[in-house]
């Protein structure tokens, strides 16, 4: 189906990478993409810290690496773009420093959004998921470096959205001693148990239809998939198993770092902090007694996109 004119470009930093959308829309209304980019710039480094800060150096790589997306989305034909920051820019003690220096850099000011502000885009860009379409009871939890947002949608529509700070990189600096080494069992079940606390104590419940379905986004998710899929070309399902995922885990998690780096599939800029992810992750499926959950490519940038495009 044709697109019309208007296209936008969302740029995303996040605490783990820097991520572009340019996307347009459809004659049905339809969100459509156009462009999507990954830069593995991490600014998330000292996020576990009691007041974080972005390093000059920091800062530097991330405004270099937001004008190369720049110029990628204006190239690719995106007549309006958003810069948006997340976890890392919204809880540094310089976030308007930053803020400042990707001004005079990009010449666009860039939106820090709050983490309800944040979990409520991911939530309406999950509902642009074609393959999301019968769904209408279901969770949503997208993890990422800085923070993780958990959704829940009841007949279609976001009935509670929290941000908590779980994010891999927060979590992997606040418990994991030897980065270099194996994750120990004693680090998994403080991971494990640290995140049952903060969903304790952040009220969300599970208290949707017992068939409700977990949706997980962000990059964990999609490497996890990656990962499956390097192995077996064939398992395109979107649908991963709490077995895979705890399997995994048990195999990453043996491995020392310089190991888990020449994983197949797995991005070597991820080695360091993914174990802690699939412990979060899975921690946060058995909380809620999930057996499977299906990975989705639709958050946060497509929610900017569709609300930008009326959609």
């Amino acid at each position: 189906m044709p697109v019309t004119k208007q296209s936008v470009g969302v740029i995303d930093i996040g605490s783990n990478s820097i991520k572009l959308l340019v996307a347009s829309r459809d004659e049905g209304g339809n969100l459509v993409p156009i462009l999507q980019m990954t830069d593995e710039t991490r600014i998330g480094a000292g996020i576990s810290k009691k007041e974080p800060r972005l390093s000059d150096a920091v800062m530097e790589a991330a405004c270099n690496s937001v004008s190369r997306l720049k110029a990628e989305a204006e190239s690719s034909g995106a007549e309006s773009m958003v810069i948006v920051a997340t976890s890392a820019v919204r809880d540094a003690v310089n976030r308007n420093l930053f803020a400042d220096r990707l001004k005079q850099a990009t010449g666009i000011e860039l939106r820090i959004l709050k983490g309800r502000e944040e979990a409520g885009l991911i939530g309406l860009g999950i509902g642009c998921d074609p393959g999301l379409g019968s769904l209408t009871n279901f969770y949503v939890f997208d993890l990422g470096g800085g923070s993780l947002e958990a959704i829940k949608i009841r007949g279609g529509n976001i009935e509670q959205a929290v941000s908590l700070p779980l994010g891999c990189v927060r979590l992997t600096e606040k418990f994991i001693a030897n980065g270099e080494g194996a994750l120990g069992i004693t680090e998994r079940v403080r991971l494990e148990t640290h995140t049952r606390e903060v969903m304790a104590t952040s009220l969300f419940a599970f208290d949707l239809p017992e068939a409700a379905e977990a949706v997980v986004t962000g990059g964990s998710a999609a490497v996890a998939r990656l990962i499956r899929e390097t192995a077996n070309p064939a398992s395109s399902s979107p649908t991963l198993s709490v077995k895979y995922l705890g399997d995994l885990l048990s195999t990453l998690g043996a491995l020392p770092l310089s190991e888990r780096r020449e994983f197949p599939g797995l991005p070597p800029e991820r080695a360091d902090v993914y174990p802690t992810a699939l412990a979060t992750l899975l921690a946060i499926l058995r909380l809620g007694n999930f057996d499977r959950c299906m990975q989705s490519f639709y958050n946060l940038r497509y929610g900017l996109a569709a609300r930008l495009l009326d959609i």
